[in-house]
């Protein structure tokens, strides 16, 4: 236990800077247990709290600076590209864009807070065009909201990290293998969902290329593009003839839609 504590201090404040960039960068390297440890040694003195505290907000920040600039370069499908490899894809692009468009640049504040939100965010405001000012100020001070409240519960709890550590040492192996497979378990469940509600739906699927046969053959279908306001701007394109509305438009528009024809929705 002692050489454990002995090496986190001589490297922890490197640990926390690598782990939190590689976190927020998407690197699956979680760095929670890290800031919870720094916290821990902090309140036992020995860490320096400020320090950490500002290698944890420079690191956050530097991750954030480039996804804005990857967003900003890379337009929407830069935010498609980082859902198709969520375990949610069919909701996190609508999920992530309705939070945006709801709370704007305050959302990036307590971004780091919600699961899959943290790393979208900074590319979506790239993606907006925000104000890169602006957007230091909120995703910096994101950044310092979310690593202080870990290391905060670090150094309250100081000396039960200590007897948590000392009983995860004793059981050793067992203990990362308690962990692993959690997590297995967890996406396995994600997974399975995933699959049973992507064959409930598959038969209401119509391919680009059927929709676009029928549309040139005649059929009296309606095409009704649905994509968050945010993605219509970024692309403005749309599938001649069809209807743009937005899910949140739909009740006030809903009597645009005629309920006789055939009606194929579209998104990103």
């Amino acid at each position: 236990m002692d050489s454990t504590v002995g090496v986190l201090v001589r490297y922890g404040y490197l640990v926390v800077f690598g782990s939190v960039l590689a976190e927020q960068i998407g690197i699956p390297i979680p760095a929670i247990p890290f800031l919870l440890a720094a916290g821990g040694l902090a309140g036992s003195g020995k860490l320096s709290l400020a320090l950490v505290l500002v290698l944890s907000g420079i690191a956050s920040l530097m991750a954030d600076m480039a996804w804005y600039v990857v967003g900003r370069l890379g337009g929407a499908r830069v935010l498609g590209w980082l859902c198709r490899i969520s375990l949610e894809p069919d909701s996190c692009v609508r999920r992530t864009e309705t939070i945006f468009s709801k709370h704007g640049p305050s959302s990036l504040v307590v971004a780091k807070f919600i699961p899959g939100f943290s790393t979208v965010a900074p590319p979506l405001a790239g993606i907006t065009r925000m104000p890169f000012r602006e957007f230091l100020v909120a995703s910096g001070l994101g950044g310092v909201l979310w690593a202080g409240a870990f290391v905060a519960v670090g150094w309250v709890f100081s000396q039960q990290l200590e007897l948590a550590a000392e009983y995860a040492l004793r059981f050793g192996r067992w203990s990362l293998a308690g962990l692993a497979a959690a997590i297995a378990g967890y996406i396995a469940w994600k997974y399975v969902g995933r699959q049973r509600f992507l064959r409930q739906i598959r038969i209401a699927r119509i391919s680009p290329e059927e929709l676009k046969r029928r549309l040139d053959e005649g059929v009296d279908m309606l095409v009704v593009d649905v994509r968050d306001r945010l993605d219509f701007e970024a692309e403005p394109s749309i599938i001649p003839g069809a209807l743009h509305l937005t899910l949140e438009e739909l009740e006030d528009r809903h009597h645009e839609i005629p309920r006789e024809r055939e009606i194929v929705l579209y998104c990103t």
